[in-house]
This record gives C-alpha cells, sequence and structure tokens, in this order.
C-alpha cells in the first residue's frame, strides 16, 4: 500500500500512513468517542462504528480527517450478527483496495443501559436487548476480530479491549441488575478468551468505568445521574471519557506488551 491509497482516506499531512487500523464499536459518542480520537492521535486509522448515531459517528471521522488522521465512519447493529459480518466483510474490502491498513485491534464499547427497574419488573423484551447488545454482540466481533489478528488464522496478532463497568463488582441494585450481570458476563468472556489466544498473539483486556458524565445516563433516563452519584465516589467527581480512553489506548499499545486478560478499574475509587 502507498501512501497515496491513504490519503484519499484522511492520511496524516505529515506524510506518515497508518500502519495498523483499531475498530471502535459505539465510535461517535461517550467513551467510544474519545477512544476513536485518542486511536487518531497515536496514529491508528479509526473505523468508527455506530448503530443509529450516523452524524456523530461521521463527525468525529470528519474530525479524525481533519488533523491530518484516517478514519471511515461505518453502521452497523452489534446485536445483528448479519450487520457484525457485513461490517468486518467491509473492513476487509477497505483494506484489500488499500484504504484502510490491517486490523490490528477491537475496541468493544457498544452498549446500551435502561431505564432504573427492579428485576420483579423487567421484561424479557428488555433483557434481550440488554444481553444482544453487551453481550452477545461483544463476543460476535471478538470472535470476527480474532479470525483477522490471530496467528492461527495467518493474522499478524493484535489487542482486544472490551468494556465492562464498575457495575458488574456493585451489583445495581433497584437500578439494572441485568446491566451489572450483562457486564460481569463482559469481565469472564476477557478471562476466558484471554487465555484462548494468549499464544495467538492477541492480548485480551477489560476496562471498568465507574460514573462517568457520558450521555450513555440520558438514555437510561437519568440525565443527570453522574452529578448526582459523584458524592458516592471517593474522589467525589464523575470521571470523564477521555480518562477512560486514556487506560483504554494504555492496554491497545505496546507499553502494556505483558498484559493480558486484566481488568482495569477507572472508578474514581469506588
Amino acid at each position: 500500500m502507498s501512501e497515496s491509497d491513504f490519503t484519499s482516506a484522511g492520511v496524516a499531512s505529515t506524510g506518515v500512513a497508518p500502519a495498523r487500523s483499531v475498530l471502535v464499536t459505539g465510535g461517535g459518542r461517550g467513551i467510544g468517542a474519545a477512544t476513536s480520537w485518542w486511536c487518531a492521535q497515536q496514529g491508528w486509522a479509526v473505523v468508527v462504528n455506530y448503530a443509529t448515531g450516523a452524524a456523530a459517528a461521521e463527525s468525529m471521522a470528519t474530525r479524525i480527517r481533519a488533523g491530518g488522521g484516517c478514519a471511515l465512519a461505518v453502521q452497523a447493529d452489534v446485536a445483528d450478527e448479519g450487520q457484525v459480518l457485513a461490517m468486518f466483510e467491509w473492513i476487509d474490502a477497505e483494506v484489500r483496495a488499500g484504504r484502510l491498513p490491517p486490523l490490528q485491534a477491537l475496541v468493544n464499547n457498544a452498549g446500551v443501559v435502561d431505564v432504573p427497574v427492579r428485576v420483579d419488573e423487567m421484561s424479557v423484551v428488555r433483557l434481550q436487548r440488554m444481553f444482544a447488545v453487551n453481550v452477545i454482540g461483544s463476543i460476535v466481533c471478538a470472535r470476527e476480530a480474532v479470525k483477522r489478528l490471530s496467528t492461527k488464522h495467518g493474522g499478524a496478532g493484535g489487542v482486544i479491549v472490551n468494556l465492562s463497568s464498575a457495575a458488574a463488582r456493585l451489583g445495581s441494585p433497584g437500578q439494572y441488575v441485568d446491566y451489572a450481570a450483562a457486564k460481569g458476563a463482559i469481565d469472564v468472556f476477557t478471562l476466558g478468551l484471554a487465555k484462548e489466544v494468549a499464544l495467538e498473539g492477541i492480548r485480551v483486556n477489560a476496562v471498568r468505568p465507574g460514573i462517568i458524565a457520558t450521555d450513555i445516563h440520558a438514555s437510561g433516563g437519568q440525565p443527570d445521574r453522574a452529578a448526582q452519584m459523584a458524592p458516592l465516589v471517593p474522589m467525589q467527581r464523575a470521571g470523564s471519557a477521555a480518562e477512560v480512553a486514556q487506560a483504554i489506548g494504555w492496554l491497545l499499545s505496546d507499553a502494556s506488551s505483558y498484559t493480558t486478560g486484566a481488568v482495569i478499574d477507572v472508578t474514581g475509587g469506588r
């Protein structure tokens, strides 16, 4: 691939073509957007995935390109296997066409919450959505990434970072025990997959954010939740998406080359 191949996709103005791509699911908003931006600043070509927030994802990709980076946005609902397969096939095609460098990392960030209710008020429809997006979607995306990254499959290795939550430790009683249970599944999945592919050039880790000031709270009907919960945090404040992105970024980097199967709390001590 030549430098000119990457120019059309928004290569750095320095003329240095990115050598690797990262897929960030839910990469247009909140923690995903902060992670997309961090990766671009570190020289990654970024695939910004979105399910419904096209404007936000395209805006992030445009911002990265305007800053001299390489980014493309792609739509796919991670809860739909067909859409996930189509997204990875699209990435493969972009790599073959020289518009993206090879995929070497996945950040499983896409996730949902719901309005606070007790378990005895939860519908099966709610539970199915919660696990389809937060658990099955992450596993299917990881499955497809492994097929491309694993040395067993002819890949060059890479990194997977899953987004968990402090809710997995706390249980979130009276709010969203289902979300906490889904993120607990992500913790276990991270550990198992890390051991499974450790000899295939892939590191797998997770980040467990605490109370972070993003719009995910509004989607759960609690737009002020971060401010309301801040007094419960030992540091007496909510965290920022950028602070979580820094932890994700360390796990993506070579600085964490001996770290796999780890779950890092970014919780302000909570």
